[in-house]
Order: structure tokens, then C-alpha cells, then sequence
């Protein structure tokens, strides 16, 4: 008996309903400590929200990260920006999304614009009080524009060799999350000062330590990122589903 066909539409239903409750379940599972925010966590959501982004595409990538991060921040009580902690994981999606698919300008566009609000945000911005706290933010936004990055594209497109596919994800995965990074500690930022933070010292200690945290934590994301990502993408491939 032939399979039904699906519509397009029904095809992207299924992807949400499948992809948005494993990523709500992803936010119940701690990874490290927001420094600066106590009793929050960073969650495995964020290892996820790339791949979600390159498997779904940048707008229903972005989509389901949205959906699965604002039931999961609701239900887990573990985001740090409720109600909008759901914004950096949506983030790395769609930027995910929109390396995979090729439309590297609106990436590099969009990482360089959030990531010049983060560093001159007056007067706490960390160009004011502590400058090299975004060496690893440019470090992400190097690699976005350097040919490493469209190198990295056409690995992961082509699938066949896992050695490249495991370069391409990588470099896919690093980018999105860096650009997650800069989009959350905006967002710390825009939430936090004045009236949660009004201290100038406390941001200045903040991001003096974070200059040394982040980047071990930036890197443990896509460690894990492409460690789950590699096969789920083979098995996919397996069952000829291709990343929209």
C-alpha cells in the first residue's frame, strides 16, 4: 500500500510537534551556572538550539526553538531572562538556519549588529568597563566571515564523509552559538541595569570574569552540539530526510 503524501505544511507540523517537546525537555537539564545570575542555569536547550536550526531551516528552526524554550523556561524555572529567556536559543537557530542554508550576508549582518549593542551599551557595555571581555565574541565573528566558514558549509552539506561533516557542524555549531551568546548577555544587559543591577563595579567584575568562563563554555556547546549532531544527521540521511 502506498504511504499518504504530505502537504509541505503538515511535513513542518510534524517537525515541530517532534523537535519542540525534545527541546523543552533538553531545558530541564542543567549544564553550568549563569555567572551573575543566581540559581540559573545554562541548559542542554543550548546545545540543541543549532541543530534544531540547521535540521528545520532558519524560520522554523527559530520557531520551534521559540516554542520549546518558552515551555521549558516556564515549567523548569530555569531561564534567566523569564519571560523572554527563550530569545538566545532562537537565536543560535536561526543563525544555524541561516549558515546551513547558505545566506551567510544576513548572518554576518545580524551578528555584527547585536554584537556592537552589546560592547558600546551605555554605560555598562564592556567597552566602557572591561574591553577584552568580547575577544571571543569577535573570535566567532572572524570565523564567520573567514573562508573557514564556507568551507565548513560545504562539508556539512555534503554529508558523506564524516570527517568533513564533523568540521562543517562544528564550525556551524560555534558560530550559532557565539551569536547566542552575544544576543543572551544583550538581553542580560537590556534586562538587568538599572534596576536589578545598578552597580557599575558589578558589571565590571561580571564581565571580567566571564572573559575567562565563556569560551570554555562556548566550546563544551559545540563539543556536545556536534557530537549529538553528526549522528542524528547520519541517521537522517539514513532515512532520506534532508535538512531544510
Amino acid at each position: 500500500m502506498k504511504a499518504p503524501h504530505l502537504s509541505p505544511a503538515t511535513k513542518d507540523l510534524a517537525l515541530v510537534c517532534c523537535f519542540a517537546p525534545l527541546y523543552t525537555l533538553f531545558s530541564f537539564w542543567p549544564l553550568a551556572p549563569i555567572i551573575g545570575v543566581v540559581g540559573k542555569s545554562i541548559t542542554m536547550a543550548a546545545v540543541m538550539a543549532p541543530l534544531v536550526g540547521v535540521l528545520l531551516g532558519p524560520y522554523l528552526g527559530a520557531f520551534t526553538a521559540s516554542l520549546g524554550g518558552i515551555v521549558g523556561a516556564s515549567l523548569a524555572q530555569g531561564g534567566a531572562f523569564n519571560p523572554i529567556s527563550f530569545l538566545p536559543g532562537t537565536a543560535a537557530a536561526f543563525c544555524a538556519g541561516l549558515l546551513y542554508n547558505q545566506k551567510e550576508k544576513g548572518c554576518v549582518l545580524l551578528y555584527a549588529v547585536f554584537l556592537v549593542a552589546l560592547i558600546f551599551y551605555p554605560p555598562i557595555g564592556p567597552i566602557w568597563l572591561y574591553p577584552y571581555f568580547a575577544w571571543f565574541q569577535f573570535a566567532g565573528l572572524f570565523i564567520l566571515v573567514s573562508p573557514l566558514r564556507s568551507r565548513a558549509i560545504d562539508f556539512a552539506k555534503n554529508q558523506q564523509r564524516t570527517t568533513r561533516l564533523i568540521l562543517g557542524i562544528s564550525v556551524i555549531c560555534f558560530i550559532a552559538t557565539m551569536f547566542a551568546h552575544v544576543v543572551g548577555c544583550l538581553v542580560f544587559e537590556i534586562t538587568g541595569w538599572p534596576l536589578v543591577f545598578p552597580q557599575l563595579d558589578f558589571w565590571q567584575s561580571t564581565w571580567r570574569v566571564l572573559t575567562v568562563v565563556y569560551p570554555v563554555e562556548r566550546i563544551v556547546i559545540t563539543a556536545l552540539a556536534t557530537l549529538i549532531g553528526v549522528p542524528l544527521i547520519k541517521t537522517f540521511q539514513a532515512i532520506r530526510f534532508k535538512p531544510k
